[in-house]
């Protein structure tokens, strides 16, 4: 008799997905390598898509982008030299424009 393991599917069901009209925030604490490979596979779904999907075993946020994307980058040099680059998305509507008459 073979058992089956549901566990994976009912992980998915288990998640809380991430909608409008709710604020969201995490901070990871990642060594380089995980966090190049997070990178390396946002930058991939941004250039072949419109939408991308963040996923955690707890949580899900699925996110249609818009243009223009925005990139900071900031770089402190003094006593404990910081780089931080942030990425800005906005979101994308569908909402059709207005008809003139």
């Amino acid at each position: 008799m073979t058992e089956t393991n549901s566990s994976d599917s009912d992980e998915a069901n288990e998640r809380t997905t991430i909608r409008s009209g709710r604020d969201f925030e995490q901070e990871y604490r990642l060594d380089t390598e995980a966090a190049g490979d997070f990178l390396v596979a946002l930058g991939e779904q941004l250039k072949s898509d419109d939408e991308l999907t963040l996923t955690t075993d707890k949580w899900e946020l699925p996110f249609a982008f818009g243009e223009p994307t925005t990139l900071e980058i900031d770089y402190e040099g003094v006593d404990e030299p910081e780089l931080e680059i942030e990425l800005e998305l906005p979101g994308r509507t569908d909402d059709p424009a207005p008809e003139i008459s």
